[in-house]
């Protein structure tokens, strides 16, 4: 039986980050439009949180009984390494499922965007079929394109749009930005990934791209989300903030271009994590700073 620390590592802290900063980009937005509601911003961020937390142990359960995992370099898999039943795992992962829908539920009913109840089914939807089910889309190479979807445009301007009843150009690009490091953060896993992935047919885009293709577009998509931000330099001089990020970007993209050992790729997810987090955090000052 697995250990509570064993289920926490399981839960993989490491992209949590990549929730919660569409939901602080989404909501700086929103104050940006001159509404923000603190209650309905909380509650966005459980839904992502619950929802990651989720997707975290259906891709645990699902890759673990396809024995996807059983040769595995990174964080614990609870399934691959047999520190929890599958049975259980999959329970862990419809259960935080399940608490994302009802919060997400409640964000519906205060903000009263009933079309986004079939947003939040597709979310959950998404969540389970990325390893899931019988065509599961992330062994199509798919996986990076539902990231992007999910974890830029879908949760952040489903933020701004559940507190402010509006989305602006800032919104928009902040969700490219985010969804483009959240991608680039799956892309370091996947390419870390490579050799067992393709051994077991799971052709992640990674996998497509090879190896040094894949390398470099992380690179090229940390460096995106930063000119996704540039464009809107003119109108909101207080962005030029996210350029503090830029030599935060460096050692990870070093070590993506020239790491070779598989492990030396794991401390990546950790640090793009945090550079999504601090990209966030900067954009929302830019927003309060732009409205004084």
């Amino acid at each position: 039986m697995a250990t509570a620390g064993q289920w926490i590592e399981g839960a993989r802290l490491r992209t949590l980050p990549m929730a919660v900063a569409p939901v602080i980009i989404g909501t700086a937005a929103a104050f940006d439009l001159g509404a923000l509601h603190w209650g309905r911003a909380v509650l966005a961020a459980l839904v992502a949180l619950l929802l990651q937390i989720g997707v975290n142990y259906a891709n645990d359960y699902s890759d673990g009984i396809r024995g996807t995992d059983e040769v595995r370099v990174g964080p614990l898999r609870l399934v691959g390494s047999g520190a929890a039943a599958p049975q259980h795992v999959k329970m862990a992962a419809l259960g935080a499922l399940g608490l994302a829908m009802l919060a997400g539920l409640a964000l519906v009913i205060l903000s009263q965007a009933w079309w986004l109840l079939l947003v939040g089914a597709g979310a959950v939807l998404a969540a389970w079929g990325y390893t899931g089910g019988k065509n599961p889309y992330g062994y199509m190479g798919l996986g990076d394109v539902f990231v992007f979807i999910f974890f830029g445009p879908v949760a952040t301007l489903g933020t701004t749009f559940t507190q402010a009843g509006a989305v602006s150009a800032a919104a928009v690009l902040g969700s490219v930005a985010t969804g483009l490091i959240a991608v680039a953060l799956l892309m370091a896993n996947n390419v870390r990934d490579i050799p067992t992935d393709r051994d077991v047919g799971k052709r992640t885009l990674a996998v497509r791209l090879g190896d040094a293709n894949a390398r470099r577009s992380y690179v090229v998509m940390l460096a995106l989300a930063v000119a996704a931000m540039l464009v809107l330099v003119p109108a909101k001089p207080w962005l030029l903030l996210v350029l503090v990020l830029v030599p935060f970007m460096v050692r990870p993209s070093w070590l993506m271009l020239t790491g070779r050992k598989r492990k030396s790729l794991i401390p990546v997810l950790k640090q793009t994590g945090l550079i999504n987090l601090g990209f966030s955090v900067l954009f929302a000052a830019a927003m309060v700073l732009t409205g004084r």
